[in-house]
């Protein structure tokens, strides 16, 4: 029998008990790691591995295939040369299939309404992780995205990429 390692707050069990200390630190609210650019704190040293390439503007995943690059893994982006074309995970109440289980659970969220991801400083819930992390940018008034023929910045790159039309007469390609 393997050993398992319980969650005695609600029920959580995993085999390793690194994984259980990961999942403890939901319970006590510990945010050891702080990005030293804006007020962002996570418990989890690949979360902000991922908010630090946002300061950076850092793409590391880059597809072997293609000139895509991402700040995310690029398992999704495969699917568009034929990696997993396949979609096992299919919502009961509509249909929806996907090829990843995230997904799924993500995309269930669409029909209970459940927004677990909730901003610290004002009353702004989500059903996504990505769309909280984009909110906190509010609160920390970081303008990351500078125009390079004018003083102009930005929160958000779309931000920036609508601006620029004022420059070019022409809309930014998306990547």
């Amino acid at each position: 029998m393997e050993k398992s390692y319980l969650c005695e707050e609600c029920g959580f069990r995993t085999v390793f008990q690194s994984s259980l200390s990961r999942h403890m630190r939901k319970h006590t609210g510990v945010k050891a790691h702080r990005c030293e650019i804006c007020n962002y704190r996570t418990s989890r040293r690949d979360y902000m591995d991922q908010h630090m390439a946002k300061h950076m503007k850092e793409k590391p995943y880059k597809c072997d295939q293609c000139d895509y690059a991402t700040k995310k893994r690029v398992e999704q982006h495969m699917v568009s040369h034929g990696g997993t074309t396949e979609k096992p995970f299919m919502c009961g109440k509509c249909g929806f299939r996907t090829a990843f289980k995230a997904s799924l659970l993500r995309h269930m969220r669409n029909h209970t309404g459940e927004k677990p991801h909730r901003c610290e400083h004002c009353n702004f819930r989500t059903a996504r992780r990505d769309y909280l992390d984009q909110h906190m940018i509010k609160h920390s008034g970081e303008k990351p995205y500078k125009c390079d023929q004018c003083d102009y910045s930005a929160a958000w790159k779309k931000s920036l990429d609508s601006h620029m039309v004022k420059h070019t007469g022409k809309k930014q390609k998306p990547y």
